[in-house]
């Protein structure tokens, strides 16, 4: 996850007296405000409950009121701070760390606790009506959903739920929602912000051999055959016409479990494709088509009458990071209005002891991002033997006294580490960098991909 504290704002108290709020952005969208003193506070039930060591530097606190540069210094100084815990693969999945969030985009929007209706769809426009808490977070709201419909407690986890936005005649995801925020507070805003939004229920894992362990539930069944339906409509699914024709007899004979199997066989099951992009590689301001799925990103480009295939394993990215970057006059993407655009770049090893960045500009490059970082966080979790988690284990985690809180692993990747940023390039004004790993953080700042350290020569 990407966090950015890009600004402040000045405000009054009910008492007249002015103070300084800090603005926290979440994967380029904001989603909080906070006093110095709550993020102190914040700091402080840190330190309870980990202790000092594991702790970055916070800005100390001062007497007198700060002039603006001191203001300027500060902020500075609690963006890498909260970057920092964000990145530590405990801390990061504290409740400490969910609940400060969490309450903080309450007192935020001025929100009150009441009962409301929130509406959850699937990719076909079904609609399931859940009645939850305003101020709920998402694991509740997901599980809110789960028990509505039935699903088992073991498979909850193995879905998630997505902000999607309406775009002409389709729906674009924009996110998987996170435990620190409430969907309902978070759809609200986004529909102020930006058109017409919901929320959707999809499966929120990659290996489609997972599959195997919904086919048997008649609930999880037929969540797994409307995405893929939907995702064959889309054009996400490539077939050819005598497959489509072979799905459709399938389709006709109910066999929805055999039209899962036969469709897991087809391109780019499973995958999530992306708007088109522009990419340099191979060559530069490159039209793509983007997805990500099958532990790679896949690119997708048209050369004259052909489509030829750029595939670039997670395996072999040593390290990624989210640029936004302002085009110079003359590139690509440049205007008068000096419009920002973002940028995902990863280094990847194109042979053995060769490694080159490669680029991508896109509107999606977050959700680009948090794909990368979901699959390889799924690919350790698989190598370590770990489960996903289940509701039971959250229980066990808000009764356990004392000590650190239970981790269970999420297929969302919210226990892996976070991301990290802000560099400033000295071509391009750089306001936020997200790099993203597994565990450890590497030179000058860069974190690493602990899955690229797994590959042998056989590998490559």
């Amino acid at each position: 996850m990407h966090f950015s504290l890009p600004d402040t704002q000045e405000l009054k108290d009910e008492g007249g007296a002015p103070y300084t709020v800090y603005n926290i952005h979440i994967n380029g969208v904001f989603h909080c405000s906070a006093r110095y003193k709550q993020l102190r506070q914040f700091h402080e039930q840190l330190r309870k409950e980990f202790g000092p060591q594991p702790l970055p530097p916070f800005p100390p606190k001062k007497l007198l009121s700060l002039a603006s540069h001191e203001v300027e210094e500060r902020r500075c100084m609690l963006e890498r701070y909260i970057q920092l815990v964000s990145q530590d693969p405990v801390m990061g999945s504290s409740a400490t760390f969910n609940t400060f969030l969490h309450s903080a985009q309450q007192d935020s929007q001025k929100e009150t606790p009441e009962r409301v209706s929130l509406d959850i769809y699937l990719m076909n426009g079904h609609k399931i009506t859940v009645s939850v808490t305003s101020t709920d977070q998402t694991d509740d709201v997901l599980e809110a959903v789960a028990s509505q419909i039935e699903i088992p407690n073991d498979l909850v986890y193995y879905f998630g739920i997505y902000l999607v936005r309406k775009e002409e005649d389709s729906m674009a995801i924009v996110r998987k929602m996170q435990d620190f925020e409430s969907p309902f507070i978070s759809l609200r805003t986004a529909n102020k912000d930006k058109g017409i939004n919901r929320i959707v229920l999809r499966k929120s894992y990659w290996d489609s051999s997972l599959d195997d362990e919904l086919l048997d539930n008649k609930v999880t069944l037929n969540l797994l055959f409307v995405q893929t339906v939907n995702d064959l409509e889309r054009g996400w699914i490539l077939a050819t016409p005598d497959q489509l024709k072979h799905m459709k007899k399938l389709v006709s004979r109910g066999s929805k479990k055999e039209y899962l199997r036969f469709s897991r066989t087809l391109k780019y099951y499973g995958y999530i494709q992306f708007k088109p992009c522009l990419t340099d590689y191979p060559s530069p301001n490159t039209r793509v088509v983007a997805a990500s799925g099958g532990r790679e990103l896949n690119f997708r480009v048209q050369v004259g009458d052909q489509v030829k295939e750029g595939i670039f394993k997670i395996t072999r990215m040593r390290c990624w990071r989210i640029t936004t970057v302002y085009p110079k006059e003359g590139e690509s993407g440049y205007t008068k209005s000096g419009s920002a655009q973002l940028e995902l770049s990863f280094e990847y090893l194109m042979s053995k002891d060769t490694l080159r960045w490669i680029a991508i500009v896109s509107e999606q490059a977050m959700l680009m991002s948090m794909c990368l970082q979901s699959m390889v966080d799924e690919l350790i979790m698989k190598k370590q033997g770990k489960r996903f988690k289940r509701p039971q284990d959250r229980l066990q985690q808000k009764s356990q006294k004392g000590g650190k809180p239970l981790s269970p692993i999420d297929p969302s990747g919210n226990q892996s580490p976070r991301s990290q940023s802000p560099v400033e390039t000295t071509d391009r004004v750089s306001v936020a960098v997200e790099k993203s790993k597994m565990n450890g953080k590497g030179e000058n700042g860069v974190t690493e991909n602990d899955a690229f350290e797994g590959i042998g020569d056989d590998d490559l």
